[in-house]
């Protein structure tokens, strides 16, 4: 069962979650929005060995803490590492206050029904009894709508929610990250299309099983108050989704009860060539911005 103290910081905890999740697919983007180019790495065990450095800088400077970062979502390699020689999960909760989620999805399918629904995740429950043991207290698993398409996101829903039941029953605690792509023409239609289809699905689950729910930002702000005040809901988060943190924090402070989940957003500005105090500052400065956004 979920820690009962990172259950009620999750719950009403003032901040945000921090996604530090980028997988092998997009860890190369990453490192080179940090100033690391694909020359600099001959491997993707190198490639890991830079981005496992970049996310122990971010937890390890001052400003990283559970007063304003409530929670943290790591890659799985990151949780089989060790930050200042402590497992990553351990080292967020008992050193820092930040309750550690893992990312679970093996990506995406290509589009159908104008989504992309994840991929098949055979070893899901060996994963999870893993998890389990590192002391994570919950997941996330993204899939991707784009077009306002009836039977897309019905699917998608269905398919969100019928792994997190997977994950319920090992006592760990989804977000659920059906993403809404910004960009397109029928965004705010998709969007009460989605909000009407996981209604449905919260209302079928049962006392106890509570979920966290990742959303795109919405075009009409406050859309998701319902899901922020279901009872099957512990919190709803939002995904920056490829605006600038500037944008992505205005929108969100018009979304009352939101709170962030930033990746890119978050590490914007950060680089491998700062000093340790231009870092610190940077992210500080970073963390303050989000968080100022996320407890309108």
């Amino acid at each position: 069962m979920a820690d009962a103290k990172q259950l009620e910081q999750m719950k009403s905890g003032k901040g945000f979650i921090a996604a530090l999740d980028q997988s092998g697919g997009s860890t190369p983007k990453a490192l080179r929005l940090y100033g690391i180019e694909e020359d600099a790495y001959g491997s993707e065990d190198e490639m890991f060995d830079l981005i496992h450095e970049m996310r122990s800088r971010i937890a390890t400077a001052p400003a990283f803490t559970g007063e304003k970062v409530i929670g943290a979502i790591l890659f799985e390699k990151t949780m089989e590492r060790e930050i200042e020689g402590k497992p990553a999960a351990k080292f967020l909760w008992e050193e820092r206050g930040v309750v550690p989620f893992l990312k679970v999805d093996k990506g995406l399918e290509s589009e159908h029904d104008g989504v992309q629904l994840m991929k098949p995740m055979p070893d899901l429950d060996a994963l999870l009894d893993r998890a389990v043991e590192h002391g994570i207290f919950g997941t996330k698993m993204r899939s991707v709508v784009s077009a306002a398409n009836a039977e897309g996101i019905q699917a998608i829903v269905e398919q969100q929610f019928a792994v997190g039941r997977q994950i319920l029953a090992k006592g760990l605690v989804p977000i659920l990250e059906p993403e809404v792509t910004i960009s397109i023409d029928d965004k705010a239609q998709a969007e009460d299309m989605l909000l009407n289809e996981i209604i449905h699905h919260l209302d079928t689950l049962e006392e106890g099983q509570e979920v966290m729910l990742k959303l795109t930002l919405p075009t009409l702000a406050n859309l998701y108050a319902p899901l922020i005040a279901h009872p099957r809901v512990i919190r709803v988060v939002a995904l920056s989704g490829g605006y600038s943190r500037d944008e992505a924090n205005a929108l969100l402070a018009k979304n009352e009860g939101m709170i962030a989940s930033f990746s890119r957003a978050l590490t914007e500005g950060l680089s491998a060539q700062q000093s340790d105090d231009e870092f610190n500052t940077t992210i500080a400065k970073a963390i303050d911005d989000i968080y100022a956004a996320s407890i309108t």
